[in-house]
């Protein structure tokens, strides 16, 4: 058992001029989830903080948050994991706060929903499936298990100051489908990216990679994104 202290963000807009932080200490194993943290706050010392949460297993993307100045989820991160016994949990950057911990992700998922997030086909549709090789399949890797829990986008500087910055989740579920082989959309999805909010206002700063917690590639799929544009001269 070890001491931890956890300073967290609050803000009640209804009752609360400003933001705050609230402290609690507590001994618990340094194995200790930060969920698990965070319902043992909610539950046995303060049932107003409010925070998401729900599959408890790094699927759902719902409870990513900023702990001490990096982007991760709580279900996915140990107490110990941080090295400091004093632990400081805020809202992702860059996105509005609803109440404490809770972000409002409408705009996150507006832009995600712009680059076309599925497959669009202009030949005949097959009587069976659309076929893909083992080879074409595995070329999704790294791509599709992006959970949306919005880590990436937030700690993206560019996307702080850019209020259309279409952001790294975006681009790297627009690189998803352009790359599969079923996918005959790239014209309608290229202009989106190779607008003045697309790809090429990303820095390559890469704290997107640092910040994801299924150790995915935004930037990678961004650089390629741009190749694909100066293929096709647009």
């Amino acid at each position: 058992m070890k001491k931890f202290t956890f300073e967290i963000f609050r803000y009640d807009p209804d009752k609360d001029s400003a933001p705050h932080y609230d402290t609690f200490e507590m001994e618990i194993d340094p194995e200790t989830l930060l969920l698990t943290v965070l319902n043992k706050i909610k539950w046995e010392m303060d049932p107003t903080l409010a925070f998401r949460r729900s599959c408890r297993e790094g699927v759902c993307g719902s409870d990513g948050m900023n702990v001490n100045g990096v982007n991760m989820l709580s279900c996915m991160t140990k107490a110990g994991d941080l090295g400091k016994s004093h632990i400081v949990i805020q809202p992702l950057p860059g996105m509005p706060v609803v109440r404490d911990l809770v972000v409002d992700v409408e705009d996150f998922m507006a832009k995600f929903i712009a680059v076309k997030p599925y497959i669009i086909r202009k030949s005949p549709t097959p009587d069976l499936e659309y076929y893909q090789s083992a080879a074409d399949r595995k070329k999704l890797d790294g791509l599709y298990e992006c959970i949306l829990c919005g880590c990436c986008s937030s700690s993206c500087p560019s996307y702080w100051v850019d209020k259309d910055y279409l952001g790294p989740s975006a681009f790297m579920r627009a690189w998803r489908y352009l790359v599969d082989s079923r996918d005959e959309g790239a014209d309608e999805r290229l202009p989106v990216l190779n607008s003045r909010d697309g790809v090429w206002r990303c820095h390559t700063i890469y704290n997107c990679v640092k910040a994801c917690p299924k150790e995915l590639n935004p930037t990678d799929a961004i650089v390629s994104i741009r190749k694909m544009l100066m293929a096709k001269q647009y």
